[in-house]
């Protein structure tokens, strides 16, 4: 990770660590590159997408006047999903992507999430040469160049590529009469489209948390906080329920009895589908280290092989395309179709369950039967210095006796975040009381360490 950009772009507090500043060089250092890069006898384009949040004019106008200061043409689609940028610049051949987004942070959050020439994440040495010139460390010979008189950028507004999005959605659905469907949308980037697809493809659809105002973005609601479809399906009687974040790269599930559906279980019901069909290339699901002990028991059961990758999507997906894989995915509900998308897509995994839940004519939880899931437990530790906390010698020997205790009966998991200040201390057990105790014991090392940050 690098000092601004972690595995899930730029994200901060906006005008505290996310400046006006930052983002206006970002933009500008972005247009010298692309330039650099694409052809001289056509326009560059660069679309820029973003979520609900108050602060999206904001960041969005220093990235155009950023862009277009060098020459880049910017096509904006306005507020829509993160998927629908990486979509964008795969469709129409664009130079690149960004989207504005804190994905499931609170408002007062914002981020710049980069997509390449390819649709998938930004390389990592360009993310690190932006970090040198938001520092102001960049080579003299890579500062870009302002452009002059008529070869100043353009700004457009891109509704062709929200439409091409929205066919692109309907096409992997299939007629969904008669299916009752709950939509929260996070009061986020899926507070239209997700309705209106759903409704076309035959749906009965009822949405909540479907009306921001700019302050609302995850705000006890979506997939972070997932009671309130569950109550809605319970009392309305629905077939099935779908909980988006911010700006909708991920999804869970309700299923018809309320009970949660999370990103292992989809990817266990996906996987099965994907392998019955022989679409489910080398029979193999990509993880992360965060799945859960019960999933790998219930893919050795179906035949199912897997591997598992650091945390974050992007890992997912460099491990897929590395190595020809269809299917990867999180825990948290980052799922990615390796034959349809290269990044996760909290709709497009809606639209594909419901799809498997018509041609199979059952409910959710028959789909998911299979798994039975590990007791865990989560832990986050807000902390001074991630490396630090976890480098300390008393912590160390906490996660090493938590070992011993658990031998092969459980795991523990200590990692930092990519996003936050936070260390997170997972623990899978036979019993809830082992996994809580154990986790409590490193944070407690942690504490004690002088490590815990309080503000």
């Amino acid at each position: 990770m690098g000092r601004y950009f972690g595995t899930d772009g730029f994200r901060g507090e906006v005008n505290v660590t996310l400046t006006t500043e930052q983002t206006y060089k970002i933009g500008e250092y972005l247009g010298g590159y692309v330039l650099s890069q694409g052809a001289k006898d056509k326009p560059c384009e660069v679309v820029i997408g973003k979520d609900t949040r108050i602060s999206g004019d904001m960041l969005e106008s220093e990235l155009i006047a950023g862009l277009t200061k060098v020459g880049v043409n910017v096509l904006t689609l306005g507020v829509t999903t993160t998927p629908s940028v990486a979509f964008a610049v795969n469709k129409f051949g664009l130079a690149c992507g960004i989207m504005i987004s804190a994905s499931h942070n609170p408002y007062y959050d914002n981020g710049i999430k980069l997509f390449g020439a390819n649709g998938e994440k930004m390389n990592e040495n360009v993310i690190a040469r932006i970090e040198d010139y938001i520092d102001g460390k960049c080579a003299v010979s890579e500062v870009p160049h302002p452009a002059s008189r008529d070869a100043l950028g353009r700004v457009f507004r891109f509704t062709g590529g929200k439409e091409e999005y929205r066919k692109f959605l309907l096409s992997n659905g299939v007629n969904l009469s008669g299916l009752k469907v709950g939509l929260d949308c996070a009061n986020g980037s899926a507070y239209e489209i997700a309705k209106d697809v759903f409704a076309e493809l035959g749906a009965t659809v009822t949405g909540i948390n479907d009306k921001p105002d700019g302050l609302n973005i995850n705000a006890g609601c979506g997939s972070t906080h997932i009671e309130g479809l569950q109550k809605l399906v319970r009392e309305k009687g629905l077939d099935i329920g779908f909980a988006y974040d911010g700006d909708a790269d991920r999804c869970l599930a309700v299923d018809e009895r309320g009970e949660v559906v999370n990103g292992d279980k989809i990817l266990y019901i996906c996987g099965g589908y994907l392998k019955e069909r022989g679409r489910l290339a080398s029979d193999t699901v990509v993880t992360t280290v965060m799945s859960n002990f019960g999933l790998y028991k219930a893919f050795d059961k179906a035949g199912i092989k897997y591997v598992k990758t650091a945390v974050g999507d992007k890992y997912v997906r460099e491990y897929m395309a590395a190595n020809g894989c269809t299917l990867g995915g999180e825990q948290s509900g980052h799922i990615i179709f390796g034959e349809l998308a290269g990044t996760g897509d909290g709709i497009l995994t809606s639209i594909i369950i419901a799809r498997i839940l018509t041609e199979k004519r059952t409910g959710l939880s028959a789909l998911c039967a299979g798994v039975t899931e590990y007791p865990q437990v989560l832990v986050n530790v807000k902390v001074k210095d991630k490396k630090a906390a976890q480098e300390d010698k008393r912590v160390k020997e906490a996660i090493a006796a938590a070992e011993a205790e658990l031998k092969d009966t459980g795991r523990i998991l200590v990692r930092e975040s990519g996003t936050e200040p936070l260390v997170r201390i997972m623990v899978e057990a036979e019993e809830k009381e082992v996994c809580e105790r154990l986790a409590e014991s490193v944070k407690a090392a942690m504490v004690s360490g002088g490590y815990e940050r309080l503000d």
